[in-house]
């Protein structure tokens, strides 16, 4: 007898707990959202997004903006659709108050390459300008791969993280598959050739720097290369007269060379040149 009134009175209070929580449940489903908190970018804040257009979207998805009308999974899936956001998390608490922790895209680079314009972030993923927000960074001209966005980035990342490289390098642009770096200071351009051993290419440029050209007028060169194995070439700027004595000297030992060697050489690009003639009928 006793075990039966034991399991009567455990029945019954799990039938009252399960109508209570029922109860709560439905109310609780039908409440508003007591608010709702969006939490950007803390550590590099970027304003791709903002909370007015996060909170419209939250009210396209769920109009009464109800707790029971909202579906989660399908506000996270909305929000990570948008092609400056990286991530988003949506949670809701007991009290009624939506939470959105929205990560957005950091541009590290800026690409132009004739009509297309667009930013690239360190993971090698391009999403587009915005309308309301334009992003400080590096800018890149030419006909860059995909393949080459991470390298891209990352050798982008080693500029703005040193002091030193940040103050000379400005922008980067490619042609015929060489990549060089546009300086602040003269007229040169640092050509890198490929985006390999770029340690080594930046900490060579800045020992030539610290060494030769800190004392040197920045308009001596127009290119410095640092795309060969183990040596740097520089290329001098025919247009700055200190180095007018230099070109001149190396314009005298040209003249040096015998003029019939120069007839030799012309008369035997004449001859591989010159098309067979055909022979008569």
């Amino acid at each position: 007898m006793k075990n039966k009134f034991r399991i009567l009175k455990i029945f019954i209070t799990v039938v009252l707990f399960g109508f209570l929580l029922s109860f709560s449940l439905k109310r609780f489903s039908k409440a508003p959202l007591e608010k709702i908190t969006i939490n950007m970018n803390e550590k590099t804040p970027v304003y791709f997004v903002d909370e007015k257009e996060v909170k419209d979207l939250i009210k396209k998805e769920n109009p009464s903006l109800t707790i029971g009308k909202l579906n989660i999974p399908v506000l996270e899936k909305t929000l990570n659709k948008i092609p400056a956001v990286d991530s988003a998390n949506v949670y809701l608490n007991l009290n009624g108050n939506l939470n959105l922790d929205i990560k957005q895209r950091v541009p590290i680079f800026r690409i132009i390459n004739g009509d297309q314009d667009y930013y690239v972030d360190a993971k090698g993923v391009a999403f587009p300008l915005s309308r309301n927000y334009s992003h400080p960074c590096m800018l890149v001209t030419g006909d860059v791969k995909k393949s080459e966005y991470v390298k891209l980035a990352s050798l982008i990342s080693k500029i703005n993280a040193d002091d030193f490289t940040k103050k000379f390098f400005i922008g980067i642009s490619k042609k015929k598959n060489s990549y060089s770096l546009l300086t602040s200071e003269g007229n040169y351009n640092v050509e890198l050739g490929d985006l390999d051993n770029i340690d080594f290419k930046i900490n060579g440029f800045k020992a030539f720097v610290t060494k030769f050209l800190v004392d040197a007028d920045p308009e001596k060169y127009s290119q410095i290369s640092l795309k060969y194995n183990n040596q740097i070439v520089t290329t001098l700027n025919p247009h700055f007269a200190g180095n007018d004595s230099i070109l001149n000297a190396n314009y005298k030992e040209l003249q040096r060379i015998p003029i019939t060697n120069n007839k030799k050489i012309t008369a035997a690009k004449t001859v591989k040149t010159a098309a067979p003639k055909k022979s008569k009928p």
